[in-house]
């Protein structure tokens, strides 16, 4: 097996200190430390810490959006109007399915995206492009006709929560639950039952403010 080359160590090693400390936690000298790198390599590859981050996060989510984009083209071929069970499952399944229970790099994707989420750095939150836009407005629209009821303000908040639940979840199933809990399901029943609960979710009457 060829050994990674600098750029791919730095991604790991990144990859795995962003997800534990956060942004501003995580320094370029712990990243090229555990890297094996020299403390230049950070500036040659990527060109700054913050272009790392989004590197590190494209390479996480990329496989998840890819998957977004075709379970949605898949409903649109067959109807302009999908069921909003149809748009959650096409949303958030492909989040189950690349964050396996007892997968290290899972593991790792869902602190990334809990990162993304609660982080207050906003480099943190500055990793999108094109690709990554495009999926999200995507379903947004989609999600907006299904739903005209709620407000943009709302429709967004609700999705961002289909992130939180399905992050979350697979963040527990790696940790040792507390005595006298019931630790979290894994495999399809806990994706049947997120998608459940998701769906009912998006599909509430308007918040009445």
């Amino acid at each position: 097996m060829a050994t990674p080359d600098t750029r791919t160590q730095l991604l790991d090693a990144a990859g795995h200190l962003f997800a534990e400390n956060g942004y501003r936690g995580t320094s370029v000298r712990a990243i090229t430390t555990l890297a094996g790198a020299n403390l230049a390599a950070v500036g040659y590859h990527f060109g700054s810490k913050a272009e790392l981050m989004a590197a590190v996060v494209r390479r996480a989510i990329e496989p998840i959006t890819a998957a977004q984009c075709a379970g949605l083209d898949a409903l649109l071929a067959r109807t302009p109007d999908p069921a909003v069970g149809d748009l959650v499952e096409a949303f958030a399944g492909p989040l189950f399915d690349e964050m396996p229970a007892g997968d290290e790099g899972g593991t790792r994707t869902s602190r990334l995206i809990m990162t993304i989420l609660s982080d207050p750095a906003d480099e943190a939150r500055s990793w999108t492009g094109p690709a990554e836009d495009s999926v999200r407005e995507r379903y947004f629209a989609a999600f907006a006709r299904v739903l005209p009821g709620l407000s943009q303000e709302e429709l967004a908040f609700r999705m961002r929560g289909i992130l939180a639940v399905t992050a979350v979840d697979r963040l527990q199933l790696d940790q040792r639950p507390s005595p006298g809990c019931t630790p979290p399901e894994a495999g399809e029943t806990a994706r049947r039952w997120a998608i459940t609960f998701l769906t009912a979710a998006l599909s509430a009457s308007p918040t009445r403010m």
